[in-house]
């Protein structure tokens, strides 16, 4: 929700990458799916398989742009990976595993087609180069980043985005994301990542910076919660007037959202009292952005 960019965001999407990635844009564009999804094609230069990430909406001239560049480089489709089941990025699985015949491999069992899921830990070796599944709860309780170590780079879904930040969906929860935030960080450091290549937005080239950037950013707006209730600000709409008044008025409802899910925290740390039986007006978790 923050409309400023981290640091590292660059420019172009559609056909951007590293020597094993390759991006195609989704037309989805929209205030919260950015330029649209980002899906992404990833094998060894020579293989003769390709793993695609995040097929997006059923649009069907885009997931027959994805068939037809894995052709034309005498690839086919061995795995339809989804780094989480929002429709933006999955919808368009079945339809793209019908004309492919590829399984869809994913955390959540109703998104699967095939035997196999996902685990943090797994290994993916089916482009000919290795994806290595990483756990990033938070933005939904399925989410998944998938690390190439022979590019340094990892594929984040919406976990990071290439512009603004992330959405602490309904069933997501903060404390998983900031602990999601820094397994990345940490990351980082010890792999020397070269870059983030985001579910929405462009590639992000300075991994470090951008990480330190989401993690700043969720303490400040933490703050300014405990600050709005201070002021005797109560409901999340009350909180979303005051700290997110610079922001869009059309990405209010998500900004309230997200704000239950900073209350949600506040709670569970023991700085808020436990919301009271019955009483559901602040205490859902969100399915927006902040």
């Amino acid at each position: 929700m923050n409309p400023g960019s981290p640091a590292g965001a660059g420019a172009g999407i559609d056909g951007s990458g590293t020597e094993r990635v390759r991006c195609l844009l989704a037309p989805n564009p929209s205030l919260m799916t950015l330029d649209g999804t980002n899906t992404w094609l990833v094998a060894e230069p020579g293989s003769a398989a390709v793993v695609v990430i995040d097929p997006g909406p059923d649009d069907e001239a885009h997931l027959q742009r994805i068939c037809s560049m894995a052709a034309g480089r005498g690839q086919r489709v061995a795995d339809i990976v989804l780094t989480h089941r929002h429709l933006d990025h999955s919808a368009g699985a079945p339809r793209l595993a019908e004309l492919t015949g590829a399984p869809v491999r994913a955390v959540d069992p109703a998104h699967r087609l095939g035997s196999n899921g996902l685990v943090a830990g797994d290994v993916l070796d089916s482009g000919g180069c290795e994806l290595r599944v990483i756990a990033t709860p938070g933005h939904t309780d399925d989410s998944v980043c998938l690390h190439v170590p022979a590019d340094d780079i990892v594929l984040t879904g919406d976990t990071v985005l290439g512009r603004g930040t992330a959405v602490i969906a309904e069933d997501g929860s903060l404390a998983d994301y900031l602990d999601s935030l820094r397994r990345l960080r940490a990351l980082t450091e010890e792999t020397g990542l070269s870059a983030l290549l985001p579910g929405h937005g462009p590639l992000l080239a300075d991994p470090a910076g951008v990480l330190d950037f989401y993690l700043t950013h969720r303490a400040e707006r933490l703050d300014e919660v405990r600050a709005a209730i201070a002021a005797g600000d109560r409901g999340p709409a009350e909180i979303v007037a005051r700290v997110y008044a610079a922001v869009d008025p059309r990405l209010w409802q998500f900004a309230e959202s997200s704000v239950r899910a900073q209350l949600h925290y506040l709670r569970r740390v023991g700085e808020l009292p436990a919301e009271k039986a019955g009483n559901g007006a602040a205490s859902g978790r969100p399915s927006g952005e902040g």
